[in-house]
């Protein structure tokens, strides 16, 4: 694969192509990592909305372990964007290449802890599942922030409600008639063919990262986190690469 083309997924200067296909390659990694992680805990953890939801309800029936576990996802998940933004915003300071590579660096390492947690997990689950799905929730927090300060918060890619209320939107622009309604009217309403193709691209993404993620899961195990890590890798290499070669450029490596 050529290298200039594997430099535009992470290159600080962004356009839609690449935005597009970074987010179509995230939004499979995440469903497949949300995926693999329910076959191993039993718990999805891409979307706050359940887990927000999950602690509500443990409270009201006093059931405090898992009322621990909810707040402990979330906050996970808010620690993982937070570090996101603390990276991409040192980057951008610094002026580096790998501005957006990062995070996905980071992400990469920690998708190959949760492969090297799960040997533990039958052995050790009062302590490892807690951990793993910390783990996860933080990756999914990392990955999301990244997309969206990369993007504008035009794409997500670890959670569909937002992708799939926005699809219903452009449909219900398409379908809308608009009777004797010109063209050129202010509020005439057509639909952002763009957004839909995207959105739907991304919807797609998730669901085949998410098959692809339980399948392989259910035949070799955690070691199935090894092919997302190295694809994360791919992805963040070359900008790093970059950075590096920079650096000895100037003698301070």
């Amino acid at each position: 694969m050529p290298i200039n083309y594997l430099r535009a997924f992470t290159s600080p200067a962004r356009t839609d192509s690449s935005n597009r296909r970074l987010g179509c390659a995230l939004a499979f990694v995440a469903g497949a990592a949300n995926a693999g992680g329910f076959l191993a805990v039993g718990q999805y953890t891409s979307h706050m909305s359940g887990i927000v939801s999950s602690l509500a309800d443990n409270l009201i029936l006093g059931q405090v372990a898992f009322v621990v576990s909810a707040a402990g996802s979330v906050a996970s998940f808010l620690a993982g964007a937070a570090t996101s933004a603390v990276l991409i915003n040192w980057g951008r300071l610094h002026r580096a290449r790998s501005i957006y590579a990062t995070p996905l660096l980071l992400e990469a390492i920690l998708l190959l802890c949760f492969g090297l947690l799960g040997a533990n997990l039958e052995a050790h689950r009062v302590f490892y599942i807690p951990t793993t799905v910390a783990l996860l929730c933080f990756v999914m927090g990392l990955q999301n922030a990244m997309i969206t300060k990369i993007s504008k918060a035009e794409i997500r890619t670890t959670h569909m409600t937002g992708l799939v209320t926005d699809i219903g939107i452009e449909l219900g622009k398409g379908l809308y008639w608009n009777r004797g309604t010109p063209l050129t009217a202010p509020h005439y309403v057509r639909a952002d063919r763009r957004k839909l193709t995207l959105f739907a691209s991304l919807l797609g993404m998730f669901l085949a990262g998410g098959i692809t993620g339980a399948f392989g899961f259910k035949q070799f195990g955690f070691v199935a986190t090894v092919p997302l890590a190295a694809v994360l890798l791919t992805f963040a290499g070359v900008p790093l690469g970059d950075d590096l070669a920079s650096l000895r450029r100037r003698g301070r490596f």
